[in-house]
């Protein structure tokens, strides 16, 4: 881990990073994105597949729901660092096909990559930090952590890993709208929208 609080050089130093066997069969290390002065901060899961070609977060189907939301709720992805915990795409490959098929990191992966995560926290220090799914929340809150037990809570990370105490919200990956019934996705993307909206609330 290099000694600054630049993010582009953090991101040139973590597309290098073998911290953990992910890096083998990824396109590319997957940093964040967005600015240092950017006030809010969006943590995912990882990168998918367009992301992984890509190269950059959240450019994907879960991304075009996000920014939906985002619209929704008021604010301008532009003012956003947008990143994942993990940054880089594990998948599997069915027998004879070549679609690559999401796979959920593992704890160990989750704990390996989390140094880049507290990086970027630290380098842009955002007053307000959304966690979005199980993954990602656990990455900061701790393997416990349940999100349907604390969606729409303001939290607090721990003091060891954000001094500067950011308001902290867990809620669902814009993902999950996609994989649930066609039937409930309306209402669960308005509860996605209301959980950004109560975290942009918190920045005045």
């Amino acid at each position: 881990m290099p000694p600054t609080h630049e993010l582009a050089e953090l991101a040139t130093a973590a597309r290098t990073c073998e911290g953990c066997a992910l890096y083998r069969d990824a396109s590319q290390t997957v940093f964040g994105a967005g600015r240092s002065s950017a006030r809010m901060m969006l943590v995912g899961e990882q990168p998918g597949d367009q992301e992984d070609r890509a190269g950059a977060p959240f450019v994907g189907p879960a991304g075009r729901v996000l920014d939906k939301a985002l619209l929704e709720a008021h604010i301008e992805r532009e003012r956003v660092y947008l990143t994942n915990a993990v940054k880089h795409f594990k998948f599997s490959r069915a027998a004879g096909s070549k679609r690559r098929i999401h796979k959920t990191p593992s704890r160990t992966e989750v704990v390996a990559c989390r140094p880049w995560l507290l990086a970027e926290l630290d380098a842009v220090e955002p007053e307000v930090v959304v966690l979005l799914g199980a993954t990602a929340a656990k990455s900061l809150l701790g393997d416990d952590f349940r999100v349907t037990q604390h969606r729409g809570e303001m939290l607090h990370l721990p003091a060891e890993l954000a001094p500067h105490d950011p308001a902290t919200f867990a809620t669902v990956h814009p993902s999950s709208l996609l994989r649930g019934p066609k039937e409930d996705r309306d209402n669960a993307f308005a509860a996605l929208v209301d959980d950004l909206r109560v975290a942009g609330e918190q920045l005045g």
